[in-house]
């Protein structure tokens, strides 16, 4: 828990609660073809559970029970997966398997679970906006399918928290190395006096090492000031030919009106290649069931590596 805050702007007596979350889900997935050409990226499994769902996960376990879905053609999938599956139901319930049933079932009891389809692709901020009828004149929460956050982490619940007592829009930060600040939009950031939470004066989107305010990078996390939809309307396309959201928090942030929760747990990137298999493993390793035969496996498939071997023994395979 974030300790209670010292010194900044006092919120507001009442600060309306934040019900709804908007999950962009509408780009095309290039880096992971010719696995996203029919299937959509997030859709890859993480074990056994689509990436997707985890964030829907996330959303819901911080208390968000309206979530509303931002897709683009071709995204179907992900419509049927947060459905009911009866013939599927029916079957698993005749056979009496009970486990698979209840997993089945799952998604589809998360939340109200909406879609539009984004239509242009003009980038993130042009996402959020498509929102804006649905989510109306509240605050809402922004999650990216890309970012996954620990499942024991408590990051988006600190966030509404912060949202609560500074009102206004606020971001999830985190620390990178300076060699990375330029994949990430960046935050200028001030104190607060509260462990764990700044005032955010500034963000570049995908800054030069030189250009970069800090290393302070935000990643996939936002809860939002329903003020953030005029601000995207008057936003210029900005960095490839996009409506950045960066950008109109930008905006915002001139007035005082963003902080930033400084999160230094424990995040799993899913945007390529590399981090996904990072954290197919990762979360692998952490499951009770899987864990400690996969993590067996693992050690003995390194250890064949490291003496110059296949990378794995006799002794040490998973059955198919």
């Amino acid at each position: 828990m974030i300790a209670p805050h010292s010194s900044a702007i006092p919120a507001p007596a009442r600060v309306p609660t934040v019900r709804k979350a908007v999950v962009p889900a509408a780009g095309l997935g290039t880096r992971f073809l010719p696995a996203t050409k029919a299937t959509p990226k997030e859709m890859l499994p993480v074990v056994d559970k689509p990436a997707i769902q985890y964030v829907v996960e996330e959303a819901a376990a911080a208390g968000l029970d309206d979530i509303l879905m931002v897709t683009g053609r071709h995204k179907r999938a992900i419509e049927d997966h947060f459905d009911h599956a009866f013939e599927l139901e029916q079957a698993l319930a005749a056979k009496g398997d009970t486990v698979r049933l209840d997993a089945v079932r799952d998604p589809a009891r998360l939340a109200d679970i909406h879609h539009i389809r984004q239509g242009d692709p003009l980038g993130l901020g042009h996402a959020v906006l498509c929102a804006r009828h649905h989510v109306g004149d509240q605050p809402f929460a922004v999650l990216l399918g890309d970012d996954l956050i620990d499942p024991r982490e408590t990051l988006l619940s600190q966030m509404l928290e912060v949202r609560e007592r500074y009102a206004g829009s606020v971001v999830a930060l985190m620390e990178v190395p300076e060699e990375s600040v330029h994949l990430y939009g960046c935050a200028a950031v001030e104190p607060t006096g509260e462990d764990g939470v700044v005032r955010v004066t500034g963000l570049v989107e995908k800054p030069s090492r030189e250009d970069a305010p800090s290393r302070y990078a935000v990643i996939g996390r936002y809860v939002l000031d329903p003020a953030i939809f005029p601000t995207l309307e008057r936003t210029p396309p900005g960095r490839g030919g996009e409506i950045q959201l960066t950008d109109a928090l930008q905006e915002l942030a001139a007035s005082g009106t963003v902080h930033g929760v400084v999160f230094k747990g424990l995040r799993y990137d899913t945007g390529d290649k590399a981090d996904y298999l990072r954290t197919v493993v990762r979360l692998a390793c952490d499951r009770d069931d899987l864990g400690p035969e996969f993590v067996a496996w693992l050690k003995a498939f390194v250890a064949g590596l490291e003496s110059g071997g296949a990378g794995e023994s006799d002794g040490a395979r998973i059955a198919a």
